[in-house]
């Protein structure tokens, strides 16, 4: 197998703002408690970060914040995928130079692809990267999905190390692991697929649920990787409930107003995502509360 960028979890980070843009005195505190926490890495600029409607300015900024904080720590993960090709490429440069250590880089949406395509696409971005690719598939959000055969075409890319897969087709996600073998470290990129994932080799999460909980959800983890997947099973059980009030509304609308209810950031997002409705809001708050959560 390539170099693993991490093993465990990766918190696919939130971006906190307010009216006035990116509060990085916030970014900081909670970056510096994810590491403190014993995360075991960070997703920046991810689809849970708001990178849809950062401008270029501010994620080259908010990606240069998590570099000079997290100084080495844990790995850091740059979103640098684009429906533009080359605008991706641009990106992926961008955040190499400012350190990121990995890019996480999505299918792309709205003109989507044929699986040539994106063969294409994963190997061109790829080709002009010094730094490691983990492609990401999540058809909820771009309308397209990666079929097994097209990981298996790109798995022996050099630069591609990695798969965030947030696909429900658990069916085809086993075939691909089947296919690209020891080729791809495959990470669930589903909060409530964690433990059946890892029990077939996976290697860990990329995780919202790691906002509000990392120890816990690196523990999880931890369990899975040791081989103890009836214990690691009992704590996936143990915050679902929680994993399914976080996903109640469209990502990271939940995950914003969970952070805020605990003081990390302002219940701000920028549109078109809104406010949390207060009915699903007071679900999730009971859930953190069962969580162990003080809210």
């Amino acid at each position: 197998m390539k170099k693993q960028v991490f093993e465990g979890v990766a918190t696919a980070l939130i971006t906190p703002l307010n009216e006035k843009g990116v509060d990085f005195d916030s970014l900081e505190k909670l970056i510096n408690w994810q590491i403190e926490s014993g995360i075991d890495a960070l997703v920046i600029c991810g689809s849970t970060g708001e990178k849809a409607t950062l401008n270029d300015e501010e994620h080259v900024n908010v990606l240069r914040c998590a570099v000079e904080t997290a100084a080495g720590r844990v790995p850091i993960i740059a979103g640098t995928g684009s429906n533009d090709t080359a605008h991706a490429v641009w990106m992926t440069r961008e955040a190499s130079d400012l350190g990121c250590d990995a890019m996480l880089v999505s299918t792309p949406y709205y003109n989507k692809s044929t699986q040539k395509g994106l063969v294409k696409m994963f190997n061109t971005i790829a080709d002009a990267s010094d730094k490691p690719i983990i492609v990401y598939n999540v058809p909820s959000r771009t309308g397209i999905a990666i079929e097994p055969e097209t990981y298996l075409a790109i798995s022996d890319h050099p630069m591609i190390c990695g798969v965030k897969e947030a696909s429900d087709n658990f069916s085809k996600n086993v075939e691909m692991m089947r296919l690209v073998g020891d080729k791809l470290a495959v990470y669930s990129g589903n909060d409530n697929t964690v433990v059946p994932l890892m029990s077939l080799g996976g290697k860990g999460v990329i995780s919202v649920l790691s906002n509000l909980l990392p120890k816990e959800t690196v523990q999880m983890t931890k369990l899975a990787l040791a081989g103890d997947f009836a214990a690691a099973a009992k704590m996936q059980l143990q915050y679902l409930p929680l994993i399914n009030a976080l996903f109640s509304e469209v990502n990271p609308i939940p995950v914003k107003a969970a952070m805020a209810a605990l003081g990390f950031c302002e219940n701000y997002v920028r549109l078109p995502l809104v406010p949390m409705e207060k009915a699903h809001e007071a679900v999730l708050l009971q859930c953190m509360r069962d969580a162990g959560l003080k809210v």
